[in-house]
Formats: C-alpha cells, sequence, structure tokens
C-alpha cells in the first residue's frame, strides 16, 4: 500500500479525478486528492489556463508542496496534466517513493530543479494524439530522469484525448484506455510500494 498526493488538471477535481481516487483506493492505496482550484471546476481549457495563470505557477507550486507537508516521506506524487507538473515539483523537493504522471511531463529546467532524485522511479502515460502533448518536453522529461539513474517508464496510449480517462470530457475519453492505463499504474504502484 502507498499514500499518493493527487493532483488534478487545470480543469479541477472532476469526475476523472475521483474516479482516479477512488480506482486507487480500491487497490488499498491511501490517497490524499489535492484541490488547487478551491472547488472551482471547469469545462473549458481556455478558462482553466487563465485561472491558472492568475494564480501563477510558483503560488501553484507552493501550494502543491503545503499540501502535502503532513504526507510521510516515501509517498507517491501523482497528478494529471498540470497536475503531473506539480507532482514533478514535489517529487523534486521532498523524499519520494515514486511518481505517476499522466498527460504532463515538463523539463526540470522548467521548474527551476537540477535534478530528477535518485531512486525515485517514474510511470508517465500519454495519448500518442494528445494534443496538448510536447514531444520535446516529454524527451526531455525522460532524459531529465534517466540521467539520474532512476527508471522511468512511457506508456504512450493509441487516443486523441488529452485526459482521456475522463468519462466527463465525452470528446476525449477512451474506456479500452482508460482501462489500460489503470492496469499499467497499478501494476508500477504495487512494484514500488513493496
Amino acid at each position: 500500500m502507498a499514500s499518493i498526493a493527487l493532483f488534478h488538471s487545470a480543469l479541477g477535481v472532476r469526475p476523472g479525478i475521483t474516479d482516479a481516487a477512488a480506482r486507487l483506493r480500491a487497490a488499498g492505496h491511501d490517497v490524499l486528492v489535492v484541490d488547487q482550484c478551491d472547488g472551482q471546476v471547469f469545462d473549458d481549457y481556455a478558462k482553466a489556463s487563465a485561472y491558472v495563470e492568475r494564480i501563477g505557477f510558483p503560488a501553484l507550486m507552493q501550494q502543491a508542496l503545503d499540501a502535502v507537508r503532513d504526507l510521510p516521506d516515501g509517498f507517491v506524487a501523482a497528478g494529471f496534466s498540470n497536475g503531473a507538473g506539480m507532482a514533478e515539483h514535489v517529487a523534486t523537493q521532498r523524499r519520494c517513493g515514486g511518481a505517476l504522471l499522466f498527460s504532463g511531463a515538463l523539463p526540470l529546467a522548467v521548474l527551476g530543479a537540477d535534478a530528477w532524485p535518485g531512486g525515485v522511479p517514474v510511470q508517465l502515460h500519454y495519448g500518442e494524439r494528445d494534443p496538448l502533448r510536447s514531444p520535446e518536453w516529454v524527451d526531455a522529461f525522460v532524459s531529465d530522469v534517466r540521467r539520474s539513474g532512476s527508471p522511468v517508464e512511457l506508456v504512450d496510449h493509441p487516443v486523441t484525448g488529452h485526459l482521456f480517462t475522463d468519462p466527463s470530457l465525452p470528446a476525449e475519453y477512451d474506456e479500452p484506455a482508460t482501462e489500460l492505463l489503470w492496469s499499467r499504474a497499478l501494476a508500477f504502484l504495487a512494484r514500488i510500494a513493496s
């Protein structure tokens, strides 16, 4: 069993996040869902991005650290999209047991981090044709992790949606890819929590 800090996308704590938390809890993990939108939920990426910009990435990064201050060392940092960046930041600042990232990866330089911590494995899931995917950023992040000697697994899913695990986003949701993602993610957690 792992303790997991779960960070949402810029759209807030939507059904995809509550479903993710439920799946993780059903597998025996303790899950802290970090709400960085103060209960607000967005249906539009432009409005969500404007909200994130208004708060500012540095403030969100500090909020992320504040939210996990009571978690024991060795917890898993997990996040979707913008939340993946929060999970990355937390993993570079706290002693984490692993990072589970969905539809988001930032080069460590963007976060102001010098290096990925050694011994912190990563599993990163992305849609192959995700319109918000930056191949250069994904490659840079994977290289950053590999340089540390930590294992990193990039799982590409044959989908076009960004948040393809969220059933409340019918234009993006893909049930078979969602089930595959969770089978891989839960296996990753079982490996690192043992």
